[in-house]
């Protein structure tokens, strides 16, 4: 069985679980608290030597990290990634976006004030900035349609999906993001309401 290594609370672990969940992969999950170094002992290094999660282990022993990359590989042959190969490149383009352009900032923000517990004050300016106008561009990609590709969710709308909902915790606004918010709200309906598959 596939064993999914990784935080509940961080989004990049949510999109592998969401994934295979969406998909009825069985797997087995291991909890990996990262605040307790829990990503940095010589067991966990062996399977990720650049000590992050999510990761997955295949039931062969093979290890594949990055949370997009992942998705895309447990996605192959099903309706969360079409088999045309343009489709497939514009879900890459919004992959490779939210790790560039949305993940650092409105994950980051979220990650200073949940995980290290630092006043508002205290997350530079700049990412909030960076944070809003990503989360305002997908208010505007979504003004025209349900789903960022295509007319059904796919593996973008996943990956979008796992931080953005998270956005408030980070002191983002959603409020006055109508598109976003109805998006999201299909999102949890197609996605996100799986439980916890755990590792023996």
């Amino acid at each position: 069985m596939m064993r999914i290594f990784g935080d509940l609370g961080s989004g990049n672990c949510l999109k592998v679980k969401t994934t295979a969940d969406t998909l009825g992969i069985a797997y087995a999950w291991t909890h990996i608290d990262i605040l307790k170094g829990q990503s940095r002992t010589p067991e966990f290094l062996a399977l990720s030597p650049a000590g992050q999660v999510p990761i997955v282990q295949l039931s062969d022993g093979r290890v594949l990290s990055q949370s997009n990359a992942i998705i895309r590989y447990l996605a192959r042959g099903s309706h969360l990634l079409p088999e045309d190969a343009f489709t497939q490149a514009e879900i890459d383009a919004w992959l490779f976006w939210e790790q560039n352009s949305h993940e650092p900032f409105v994950a980051g923000a979220r990650f200073q004030r949940v995980y290290l517990r630092q006043p508002a004050e205290h997350v530079p300016a700049r990412t909030m900035a960076n944070g809003a106008a990503a989360l305002d561009r997908m208010e505007a990609h979504l003004g025209g349609q349900a789903w960022f590709v295509n007319d059904g969710p796919t593996i973008a709308d996943i990956a979008l999906a796992a931080y953005t909902r998270l956005a408030p915790e980070g002191g983002f606004d959603l409020t006055g993001r109508p598109a976003v918010t109805a998006w999201l709200a299909r999102c949890d309906e197609a996605f996100f309401d799986h439980p916890l598959e755990t590792a023996p």
